[in-house]
């Protein structure tokens, strides 16, 4: 039995070694190399290329090895097995670090103090509301989005939701579907998008939805934070928005073409906040033993946990 590791740029052999360690007793072997398909029982993917699922007959389930799946359901030849999202406490914990810590920079205005330290100018004057004046709005309220409404809420923020299909969560204001987009984006100071990319998300964050905002907020205009995908986002329309004041500041995660090409007006941007695709960078043996886990699940007869749902691509 064995496990084939079809990663491309998301540290492959990183992951082998994990696996090597915490489950010694499988063969792992790799995509590009030589080994018997019909020995393989899983596959961890990442980025794959198209194809390199295909022909493995006695493959019982394909893990991804981050959050989001739209790398696989691209995939023409994606073999009709479970395909299994990873949910990590750490994972999830990482990324409510990430939309904290931006908001709190919004909301604490810090850009602007680094900038007036960059030109020794000392000014305390700048507007400075309670974190409970500010209006934060998550697209997307999965199992990361709701982690990171919980701790945004913790921290004083008016926080609600909007989601595809209707959810109930605690303490948090919900909306969901597109008649209620409109009133959600209205009461919406921070935008904050942790959407799965679908092909009903796919280009959602565009000038419309910016253009939505509320406008008459405590934080100097709308802002966005795109810690979901980048294929979610329109970077002309943001860019725009930018230009023209709609949008007072952008951070962005995630990004149509990665690595960010060189040449992209966000690098320079003074409006723009740019990570490299490292909001919620899991440790590999954190994922590895999630896998693990799963399946020694399944060969005690367990049902999956995580299951993606191929009508809606997550």
């Amino acid at each position: 039995m064995s496990i084939l590791v079809a990663v491309q740029g998301y540290k492959a052999e990183t992951f082998c070694k994990a696996l090597e360690r915490i489950m010694p007793e499988r063969e792992i072997v790799r995509h590009g190399e030589p080994f018997d398909r019909r020995a393989v029982d899983y596959a961890v993917a990442w980025k794959h290329p198209a194809g390199a699922l295909a022909g493995l007959p006695n493959l019982s389930a394909v893990f991804s090895l981050g959050a989001g799946v739209d790398h696989l359901m691209t995939d023409p030849r994606l073999p009709e097995v479970p395909i299994l999202r990873v949910v990590d406490p750490d994972l999830t914990a990482r990324m409510s670090e990430y939309v904290v810590l931006h908001c709190l920079k919004i909301l604490r205005q810090q850009m602007r103090y680094m900038a007036q330290q960059a030109e020794r100018r000392w000014e305390d004057d700048l507007d400075q509301p309670p974190a409970a004046k500010v209006r934060v709005g998550l697209m997307g309220l999965g199992v990361l989005g709701q982690d990171a409404a919980f701790k945004l809420r913790m921290m004083g923020f008016d926080v609600a939701g909007w989601s595809r299909s209707p959810k109930t969560v605690e303490g948090i204001a919900t909306f969901a579907g597109p008649e209620q987009l409109p009133a959600f984006l209205a009461r919406t100071d921070i935008l904050v998008v942790l959407l799965p990319l679908t092909p009903d998300t796919a280009g959602m964050v565009d000038g419309a939805v910016l253009r939505g905002l509320a406008r008459d907020g405590r934080v100097g205009g709308p802002h966005l934070i795109n810690a979901g995908r980048g294929g979610l986002q329109v970077e002309d329309d943001i860019l725009a928005c930018l230009d023209d004041g709609t949008l007072a500041s952008a951070t962005l995660d995630v990004f149509q073409t990665e690595p960010l090409p060189e040449d992209s007006p966000f690098w320079s941007h003074p409006k723009v906040t740019i990570t490299p695709h490292n909001a919620a960078m899991s440790e590999a043996d954190a994922i590895i033993t999630l896998i693990a886990r799963q399946i020694v699940r399944h060969e005690a007869g367990e049902p999956w946990e995580n299951v993606v749902d191929p009508a809606t691509g997550y």
